[in-house]
């Protein structure tokens, strides 16, 4: 691996990167994200499609990555610090003494993400004004987990790189493709163009029943599955985008799940089955 380097000092150059943390939109002007925790570094480092700026760790978790560091010179620089002055560097209490800084680098446009996903791949996941993190991160850990290809957002959703978003994800964030598009006529017609019919997760009284969909004879074979904010749901503009509705069967009395797990439950009946495979991480 790279030598590593001892950081002494909160003012030291070399870990620039690595103040003001908590400011997401100074975090994107830099062109950086950063990946928290060893599990999320080690699929920054070993599975992601994303370049590590720099490392910065404790000694524990030095230890705990050193198989993953990649040797000579192309591997990103590696700082040591003492767990004190690294939460002193990042204005936070670094858990498991472990940071690394991304690169960013250009978006994918909705076209390039899908592509991306490749022509094998049979289901996406399209999100719509997604504003929370945790369900940002949520939905992309389970995106991994049921085969998605790719993840299509609309352009009023939150950065899925932002730390909490990657550490909710379980890294996932970091190995699933995704795309932020300008309006959903735009998305709506990328998918298409892709092959992918676009289902979208309502509890309206037109929606037809999900299990009828995933079980029927005319179960599409490419799926983009299409959620929207808890609350107020989908837009009528996504929802007139989209080539069918479906709901999930709940208890009376009962009209909305959370919406990762919502969008869980839809993946999980309409991807390609799943027995025998592997645990995704």
């Amino acid at each position: 691996m790279a030598p590593i380097e001892r950081i002494e000092s909160l003012e030291d150059p070399r870990v620039a990167d690595y103040r003001n943390i908590r400011d997401a939109d100074l975090m994107g002007r830099r062109g950086l994200f950063m990946a928290e925790g060893r599990l999320v570094v080690r699929t920054l480092l070993t599975q992601s499609g994303f370049r590590a700026r720099s490392v910065l760790v404790t000694e524990p978790a030095l230890e705990s990555l050193r198989d993953a560091l990649v040797p000579g010179p192309g591997g990103p620089p590696v700082y040591l610090a003492d767990q004190g002055l690294l939460n002193e560097i990042a204005g936070l209490d670094v858990h498991r003494g472990c940071l690394a800084a991304g690169d960013r680098g250009a978006p994918f446009s909705v076209a390039e993400a899908l592509k991306k996903a490749g022509s094998g791949a049979s289901m996406v996941l399209a999100l719509e004004d997604l504003t929370n993190h945790d369900n940002v991160g949520g939905l992309f850990r389970n995106a991994l987990a049921f085969g998605a290809g790719a993840v299509v957002l609309g352009p009023r959703c939150c950065d899925p790189l932002y730390r909490k978003s990657i550490r909710v994800s379980m890294g996932a964030a970091l190995r699933v493709p995704f795309a932020r598009g300008e309006d959903w006529s735009q998305i709506a017609g990328a998918l298409r163009e892709a092959g992918f019919v676009t289902v979208a997760l309502t509890p309206g009284a037109d929606a037809s029943d999900l299990d009828a969909l995933a079980s029927g004879a005319e179960r599409p074979r490419r799926v983009a599955v299409l959620v929207g904010a808890e609350g107020p749901g989908l837009s009528a503009e996504a929802l007139r985008a989209a080539d069918l509705r479906v709901r999930i069967a709940m208890a009376p009395g009962v009209d909305s799940l959370n919406v990762a797990t919502a969008a869980g439950i839809a993946m999980h009946r309409l991807a390609p089955t799943l027995r025998g495979a592997g645990r995704a991480d």
